[in-house]
């Protein structure tokens, strides 16, 4: 049976890319994994940026704030993945970045609240 965490990180996950998608992103990969580490999403931004994106969910605030939940060892691990893809991919783009979005409980049961944090890897 799976675990129904990682069914929710999944589907905040997609709720991202359709966000993103909806705000002239466009979604090259999911969950792209190479021997530097994962990357949630990695995206072109509007402005021809690579961008990997990590995606924290917390459900509640029980937890803690998403953005507390970034350690700068991850993003490191993060941002060298992206370098990776941008080495093997194809992809024309001018300049690679990390963002960050949390995902939080909305104002109405079953939303959720979306906040992108761009550049994070530059912090």
């Amino acid at each position: 049976m799976p675990d129904p965490r990682h069914e929710l990180g999944r589907a905040a996950e997609r709720a991202v890319a359709d966000w993103l998608t909806a705000h002239e992103w466009r979604i090259l990969a999911a969950r792209h994994r190479s021997s530097e580490g994962e990357i949630d999403l990695v995206a072109i931004d509007p402005h021809r940026c690579l961008v990997g994106v990590e995606v924290r969910l917390r459900s509640t605030g029980r937890a803690g704030e998403a953005v507390g939940s970034v350690r700068p060892r991850h993003l490191q691990r993060v941002r060298a993945a992206l370098v990776a893809f941008a080495r093997t991919e194809a992809i024309p783009h001018d300049g690679l970045r990390v963002d960050l979005v949390a995902v939080g409980p909305g104002p109405l049961p079953r939303t959720w609240r979306l906040t992108r944090l761009p550049a994070v890897d530059a912090w």
